[in-house]
């Protein structure tokens, strides 16, 4: 099988090219690296059924010549993180908005099959848990722009849904929780590399907020193994899936836990959101998935356990600081 992968050059589309290289079909990346880094498919350019190309999903020639040469595509390229999101609220809602209604015009004149890459920030600040598929959003005033991300994910849903029905495209929204592991970079805002990198420096762990609100965290090698049953699932076409963890954890225990994990010495501190994104930020208090549809689609679950993922993230961020002779050598 020839898969594309946009946004393949970042944390979740490297981890998927490794998976599919894997499993024997060839791959295709188009990233234009705004997020996304070189390095994390470096290691794959010697393989014989991989390539790449540098370019944004807004070039529609470069998307139809891609697409054309694949039987499956796997739309990730997104703008990603909160902070990016609070800092660039416009270049989210085009990169979300735009980029996807590109790339949908481009599998719908050749029919194939994709899948779109949503959030679980769609759900907004939704008091149902777990969050199931069907249940209501639930977002904030336009005014905030903390939920511009949110809404352009959802109309991205809205948008693929809308192409399988009208068009008969074969589409599947997936709605991502809380991803985390290896390669993921702290640099918008994610909490888990964050947290991680702060402990082996020993310096303070910053928890925005309190630290009462929760989330459940996923491993990249679960959710890319779930991404890729879901492919082959023709169930699956036009319905929306959570992909996550369903484990719940608040924040302040996530930074005692990686405090623990990493033997650091690090005090840990609560940052008042205000002062991290600016006034009127809001934020979701609980954000925990259903994944049984996950399950009878696919008969499979995430289920790596958080110590093993901090560990991991842990080792590859000390090897990093060892690199750059930011730790020593023990």
């Amino acid at each position: 099988m020839k898969i594309l992968i946009t946004g393949g050059a970042g944390f979740v589309g490297s981890h998927l090219a490794e998976k599919c290289l894997a499993e024997g079909c060839s791959v295709a990346i188009l990233d234009d690296l705004s997020t996304g880094s070189f390095n994390n498919i470096s290691h794959l350019k010697s393989h014989p059924g991989f390539s790449y190309t540098i370019d944004s999903v807004f070039n529609a020639p470069v998307v139809a010549e891609l697409v054309d040469c694949c039987d499956l595509v796997y739309h990730l390229a997104a703008a990603v993180g909160v902070r990016l999101v609070v800092e660039s609220p416009v270049g989210t809602i085009e990169t979300n908005v735009h980029g996807t209604e590109v790339v949908l015009k481009a599998v719908a004149k050749k029919g194939k099959r994709i899948i779109i890459a949503s959030t679980s920030e769609v759900y907004g600040k939704s008091e149902k848990i777990p969050f199931g598929e069907d249940d209501d959003l639930v977002l904030g005033a336009t005014t905030r722009g903390r939920w511009s991300y949110a809404c352009s994910k959802a109309l991205d849903e809205f948008l693929g849904l809308a192409y399988h029905g009208e068009k008969s495209v074969p589409v599947t929204i997936v709605r991502l929780f809380n991803t985390v592991g290896p390669r993921q970079t702290g640099r918008y805002g994610m909490v888990l590399p964050t947290f991680v990198r702060q402990a082996l420096l020993n310096q303070p762990i910053t928890v925005y907020g309190d630290g009462t609100q929760s989330r459940c965290f996923g491993f990249v090698g679960d959710v890319v193994e779930a991404l890729y049953r879901i492919a082959r699932c023709r169930g699956a076409e036009g319905e929306v899936v959570n992909i996550g963890n369903d484990r719940e954890i608040t924040i302040m225990q996530l930074a005692e836990v990686v405090k623990e994990r990493t033997g650091s010495q690090s005090e840990i501190i609560c940052l008042p959101y205000n002062e991290v994104y600016g006034p009127g930020f809001e934020d979701m208090f609980r954000r925990v998935p259903s994944v049984k549809k996950l399950e009878r689609l696919t008969g499979y679950r995430p289920s790596t356990d958080l110590e093993t993922i901090i560990d991991a993230v842990a080792s590859e961020i000390r090897e990093d600081l060892r690199d750059n002779h930011v730790l020593e050598v023990e």
